[in-house]
């Protein structure tokens, strides 16, 4: 037996083309844990820029799945692309994406 090369086997990362269910239940517990931690913080009466800009971002039951699961790519077809393939994609928001796409 022979160790298989990238070259003769395709792609060396191999990335899911889609969110399997355990990931998608993952992204809305994480939504969720966010939202909890954001109310926490306006019902201890805290007052910072950060907390009223996070304010104005949709809770976790409010956004539609195209936005939970997808976000903004000028270069992908139809302009959406999934989530797992933003790198940190756990550590950076994505509530917020262009109108209309």
């Amino acid at each position: 037996m022979f160790p298989t090369l990238p070259s003769l086997s395709g792609l060396l990362w191999k990335i899911p083309w889609r969110l399997s269910a355990p990931r998608k239940a993952r992204q809305r517990f994480r939504l969720k844990q966010v939202d909890s931690v954001i109310s926490a913080l306006q019902a201890s009466g805290v007052q910072t820029k950060s907390l009223d800009r996070a304010l104005e971002l949709p809770k976790e039951h409010e956004m539609p799945a195209k936005d939970k699961y997808t976000v903004f790519s000028a270069k992908s077809r139809g302009y959406r692309k999934g989530i797992h393939k933003v790198p940190k994609w756990t550590r950076i928001t994505q509530r917020v994406n262009p109108r209309g796409f």
